[in-house]
């Protein structure tokens, strides 16, 4: 049972990692690609799931916890260096993290490590000046947990989590500046 359930977390990662290229995609309840439209949602806070519980190492070294983050929206990036769109918005997450951090969002990256190292992910923070943390997620099953209501069905993907640690929004493919503050300026004018 063990092995089958490594070969499932193995060909998941691979059905998400798919989704790479200039137009994303997305994984159906049966798990199977499915083209995807680059689009965006946002729930309203009835219609939201609990965040998974997902924490591990930082880039650094650093141990993090998504669970430690509540009361902060948070902006989850799921990445890889070898991703041409990841490259592609490094620079609006960057910039929009900057100008938000002082209004209480906090960014995480998770970086899709099956085809990825963590040298080449340090290399590509330092090559786009990223300042918030990432996590290495060698076996994808930290991006795998938020498989629920609103899957990272592609990378990137960017999910943003409200004050409660539920997911609220969801933007499959590259984010620009715009696009990612239309996702969290709803959940950051929200009541605490």
């Amino acid at each position: 049972m063990r092995v089958r359930g490594a070969v499932a977390r193995v060909l998941a990662g691979v059905v998400l990692l798919a989704g790479c290229g200039a137009t994303s995609g997305s994984v159906d309840d049966s798990s199977h690609y499915v083209s995807g439209d680059g689009s965006t949602t946002i729930l309203s806070p009835a219609d939201r799931d609990p965040a998974p519980v997902v924490s591990g190492t930082t880039l650094e070294g650093a141990k993090l916890d998504l669970a430690t983050l509540r009361g902060h929206v948070v902006v989850v990036n799921m990445w890889a260096s070898w991703c041409a769109p990841c490259r592609g918005e490094a620079g609006a997450l960057e910039t929009v993290f900057s100008q938000t951090k002082s209004k209480g969002v906090d960014f995480v990256g998770i970086v899709s490590g099956s085809k990825d190292s963590v040298d080449n992910a340090r290399a590509f923070t330092r090559r786009f000046d990223i300042s918030y943390p990432s996590m290495f997620d060698g076996d994808n099953s930290l991006i795998l947990a938020f498989r629920g209501q609103l899957p990272p069905s592609a990378i990137p993907t960017t999910l943003v989590l409200d004050r409660q640690g539920r997911v609220a929004a969801r933007a499959l493919g590259e984010v620009d500046k715009s696009r990612l503050l239309g996702l969290i300026e709803p959940v950051l004018r929200e009541p605490s």
